[in-house]
């Protein structure tokens, strides 16, 4: 029997170790099994090797648990350790001094393993000792065990072991009997060791028999030793793609489709990538892609190897170039990740132009669920917009699609305003916009239909990208204003009109909380509608922004702005004023007679007083001069409360008013059951 020291230079390695790793644990089943498999595949190289012609004999690695003992052993058919191996792989520790490596990585939990070679010593994040019995394939070789209980003390002594190989047996630790529950160590296995190149067994599957579970002879294989990413696309049909899909994703809708990853040079790289179909936001969620090192699970964390726009996608990515820290749970950024990265969105971007050019009926039949990934990616990286432009989809209203040129080409001859500037109306809800949809294309425009989550930003995006561009939702403003033209015929409301139409429809609307409304009359045409309600292009976007984006929250909490917009041309708006006339005019006269004497009075004054100095003005003058300014604005007081009377007993403003708000949605509770009320008295 040997006895010794591992070769550290502390005798604290093994609480360092349990430490710093201790909120990682369960990695340690990984870095078990791993290792297994590194043994197991060496043996498969010795042989073509010619240097071992031995029977190879079952290479199942298997996993077994003794709750009453309280251990986990991996046990494989690998080549096995000699003693003089043991002593140069598990007692000599690539380490120089506990001081500089707890400073180096203090705040490093998990870059310690890889780094010093301490890969098998992770079992002690679990155990409390450690027993290996190997034997090497080697001719002659004698089995030998080796045990630790966690300090640098080791023996090692010689073993009754008959056939090559090495089980590695695990004494769990009180704190950590958690793992010798059945289901948490088979979970393990399958979350790490699910796709590892060599089968691996835990236990025997289990099958119903008069009521209960028994185990049946037949190994519980926990992995799928040839993974659908690891072979030739050729050989694959489109249902394999469904099936693994649904293997890794069992709740799952079918994807839309999918991108096998396969290259060589200058790194190695394999995977799949899929784009789930997305319903709502609720379903847009990172790590799901899951990262792979030679078959081994290492994080579903991706960012930093897969652009963060196709995060969004699912699939698996398997490279041993990628740079892992030492634990395989954490990526470091080098420039093979750069490389892979532009990799991953070249052979994405390819992919997606690839369907549009060969089936474009398809690609069109998708758009809806693709778009979420398509402008994420044009918002986030310049290079994947320059590529992606040349298939991205504009869908209007009748739902027919449009690439970018197409669009730009069939609005260019109409809506082009009068500054040269291509005007892109869209709508967001088609059903509560469908009158100002309806104006709109009466007049030979075409209506884009945004109604994506990203939509907003992609909005001012295009406006940056697309020249001399302008967007406008159908319901920002009169259509007249939107896309202006030349030879629009220009007809003003006289002052006294639209003076008297702004009191009547502005004490009409609704009072609300964070909503503020100003009334505009327009002459529109007779057959327009008589009042449409507007809102401001860019306080909306702010606010819808400011929905999605942080550091926008001011936008947020700014009121509402409408602008009610009276066409004075229509004959039930002409009739409001006709029964303004009759009503009030009696009312009215007087005060405006006298505001008219009022006025050529105090225009008199200040002409006089043009260009004299304060104290060169009479005070008698000054005084006057306040007196009709307080005159006039009482007079002003007194024709808007007038108005409102009016208005207040005016069955068709109350009507108009709550026929605009229906349009756009905004009448609801009682405003809504007085309408209805309304309606039918009139009726």
């Amino acid at each position: 029997m040997q006895k010794g020291n591992i070769g550290v230079t502390t005798e604290n390695i093994f609480p360092v170790i349990k430490k710093f790793l201790y909120s990682d644990h369960e990695i340690f089943l990984r870095e078990m099994v791993s290792n297994a498999v590194d043994a197991t595949q060496k043996l498969k190289t010795v042989q073509l090797k010619g240097d071992f012609n031995g029977d190879m004999g079952d290479l199942t690695i298997r996993v077994g648990l003794d709750k009453k003992k309280g251990t986990i052993t991996i046990s494989d058919h690998g080549v096995g350790m000699t003693e003089e191996e043991i002593d140069k792989y598990i007692n000599q520790i690539a380490f120089s001094g506990a001081n500089d490596f707890l400073e180096k990585y203090k705040n490093d939990a998990n870059a310690i393993i890889g780094h010093f070679g301490l890969g098998f010593y992770s079992a002690f994040m679990v155990a409390k000792s450690v027993d290996i019995v190997t034997k090497s394939y080697r001719d002659d070789a004698k089995a030998v065990k080796w045990t630790c209980d966690g300090s640098p003390e080791f023996t090692l002594t010689e073993a009754d072991r008959a056939e090559r190989g090495t089980d590695i047996v695990l004494h769990i630790d009180d704190d950590c009997k958690e793992f010798l529950e059945e289901g948490r160590l088979e979970g393990l296995l399958r979350k790490y060791c699910r796709f590892l190149p060599i089968a691996i067994a835990f236990g025997k599957k289990k099958e119903w028999k008069d009521g209960k579970q028994v185990e049946t002879d037949e190994d519980n294989i926990v992995n799928n030793t040839n993974p659908l990413w690891t072979r030739t696309p050729s050989e694959l049909k489109d249902e394999d793609y469904r099936t693994f899909y649904r293997d890794l994703y069992p709740m799952s809708d079918e994807p839309l489709f999918w991108i096998h990853l396969n290259v060589d040079y200058p790194f190695h790289l394999t995977g799949i990538l899929y784009f789930p179909r997305v319903k709502s936001s609720i379903d847009l969620q990172k790590n799901k892609i899951q990262l792979f090192c030679n078959q081994v699970f290492v994080t579903d964390s991706v960012e930093g190897i897969v652009p963060d726009f196709l995060t969004l996608l699912h699939g698996v990515i398997d490279s041993p170039d990628i740079p892992l820290n030492v634990s395989r749970s954490y990526l470091q950024s080098d420039a093979n990740v750069k490389k892979i990265s532009t990799y991953i969105t070249k052979k994405v971007s390819d992919r997606l132009s690839a369907i549009f050019k060969d089936n474009r009926k398809e690609f069109e039949e998708k758009w809806d669920d693709l778009k979420i990934f398509i402008n994420y990616g044009m918002l986030t990286q310049d290079d994947f917009y320059e590529k992606a432009e040349k298939f991205a989809l504009l869908k209007d209203t009748d739902k027919k699609f449009y690439t970018y040129d197409e669009y730009k080409t069939l609005i260019s001859a109409n809506q082009t305003d009068k500054n040269g500037n291509l005007v892109y109306l869209y709508a967001a809800n088609p059903e509560e916009q469908y009158t100002y949809i309806q104006t709109a294309e009466a007049k030979g425009y075409n209506v884009l239909l945004l109604d994506g989550q990203l939509d907003v930003a992609m909005v001012s995006l295009w406006e940056r990208k697309f020249d001399k561009t302008r967007f406008a939702r159908v319901d920002a403003d009169v259509l007249e204003r939107l896309i202006e033209k030349d030879d629009d015929e220009k007809r003003e409301v006289d002052a006294d009109r639209r003076l008297s139409l702004a009191t009547i429809f502005e004490s009409s609307m609704p009072k609300r909380d964070k909503t503020e409304y100003h009334v505009e009359t327009a002459c529109l045409g007779e057959t327009a509608v008589p009042v449409m309600i507007t809102q401001s292009e860019y306080m909306r976007r702010m606010k819808e922004m400011a929905a999605i984006e942080s550091g926008m929250g001011f936008y947020g909490e700014m009121p509402d702005m409408y602008t009610v917009v009276v066409n004075a041309d229509h004959r039930l708006v002409k009739g409001i004023l006709e029964a303004e006339d009759s009503t009030c005019s009696e009312k009215l006269r007087p005060l405006m007679e006298e505001n008219t004497r009022l006025r050529a009075r105090q225009d008199e004054l200040e002409a006089a007083h043009k260009g004299k100095k304060d104290e060169e003005i009479p005070v008698p003058e000054k005084d006057e001069l306040n007196t009709l300014k307080e005159r006039i604005e009482a007079i002003r007081h007194e024709r808007e409360d007038i108005l409102r009377a009016f208005a207040a007993d005016n069955t068709t403003v109350h009507q108009l008013v709550d026929l605009a708000l229906l349009q756009n949605g905004m009448l609801k509770g009682e405003a809504l059951a007085n309408f209805v009320r309304r309606s039918f008295e009139v009726l």
